[in-house]
């Protein structure tokens, strides 16, 4: 499985904003993001409109304007950013993966004979993207649980 830039890029720049709450009263500005995170201004727009619909995050207009998140940093998971901005976490070639969903990833609709086990797989990861928060990304605590491990 393999997660796009878009995927990838909105959870660095959520990072950045979740490790940036605490300064006072200050939305943070795209810009600022884009700058630290190394990433396309003109495609973080995009993917912040999409978190924006969502409600991830809460935008501010005018001088000292910008982004904040809407939920606390624990309250936000890795899952919740990927899903806002349409990207599919799944391990399958399917179209849809599941038993019932659509047609197969063979040319004649069929499942392939690995089909259950990408799908598993898949399930294992969207668990893992549901059990970690922003706040876990930016406070080291993914790093502490590999090193424990």
């Amino acid at each position: 499985m393999r997660l796009s830039t878009k995927g990838r890029y909105a959870v660095m720049a959520m990072a950045d904003l979740a490790r940036r709450q605490d300064e006072p009263c200050r939305a943070v500005a795209l810009a600022d993001i884009a700058t630290r995170q190394e990433i396309s201004l003109s495609y973080l727009e995009q993917l912040f409109a999409r978190l924006r619909r969502k409600g991830l995050v809460q935008s501010a207009r005018g001088p000292g304007g910008g982004y904040r998140l809407s939920r606390t940093a624990a309250e936000t998971t890795i899952a919740d950013i990927v899903h806002a901005v349409d990207e599919p976490i799944r391990a399958t070639r399917c179209a849809d993966s599941g038993a019932e969903k659509g047609k197969g990833c063979m040319l004649k609709g069929e499942r392939c004979l690995t089909h259950d086990l990408w799908d598993h797989l898949g399930d294992r990861i969207e668990d893992y993207l549901a059990s970690v928060s922003l706040a876990d990304v930016i406070s080291g605590r993914l790093r502490a649980r590999r090193q424990a491990a």
